[in-house]
């Protein structure tokens, strides 16, 4: 999954030993989304993908690639937002080019010929029930 928001916090980068003796790290950090009704999404990079974050400052627009993932825990369940890519939304030109579909972007003159004329003539006929 993708979404386009911005980083409005870095947490602080967390490290430890497995209990097989890897080393393992991993960093925090929120976005919130570019909606009508924001929403702030607290999400995880996990080892290397970390440094992604060092290029990035607060208040950037970014593109975060995404996994969700629920386990179960004594009894209750627990999801991550686990991020496997995060960029500058000036580094990805395909998302920063999306844009909304308004009435304003949808030609009205170009409507087929046959719509043209519109008569109430066969009516309610062509239903298939």
């Amino acid at each position: 999954m993708e979404i386009i928001g911005k980083l409005i916090q870095k947490l602080p980068m967390q490290s430890g030993i497995s209990k097989t003796g890897n080393s393992w790290q991993k960093q925090e950090f929120v976005i919130e989304t570019m909606e009508q009704y924001p929403r702030k999404i607290c999400a995880n990079l996990w080892g290397e993908k970390t440094a992604a974050l060092e290029t990035l400052n607060i208040d950037n627009k970014v593109v975060m690639s995404f996994d969700l993932e629920s386990r179960e825990f004594n009894g209750k369940w627990y999801t991550d937002v686990k991020a496997w890519k995060l960029e500058p939304v000036s580094a990805n030109p395909q998302a920063a080019q999306t844009a909304p579909v308004t009435s304003a972007t949808i030609p009205t003159n170009e409507l087929p010929q046959e719509f043209d004329t519109f008569t109430d003539e066969g009516v309610g006929d062509d239903l298939p029930f």
